[in-house]
């Protein structure tokens, strides 16, 4: 199915917004990838820094609340 040419050239009122916002903070991309960069983007973890840090996890019961008997 094929748009009309007016529907087309059709940007909403949250595009609108995102591009105005972007115009007056031109900085705001990269914030965002920075962001992304300290939540996300991890150096890889050696194989051996794996193991240890799976033999030095705590074992927790199955149903924690649950007092041990």
């Amino acid at each position: 199915m094929k748009l009309s040419k007016q529907h087309s050239m059709y940007e909403s009122e949250h595009t609108l917004f995102i591009k105005a916002l972007k115009e007056k903070n031109p900085g705001i991309e990269e914030g965002q990838q920075k962001g992304r960069a300290l939540l996300w983007d991890r150096p890889p973890i050696s194989l051996d820094e794996q193991q240890r840090q799976l033999e030095s996890a705590v074992k927790q019961q199955a149903y924690v609340y649950q007092n041990k008997v």
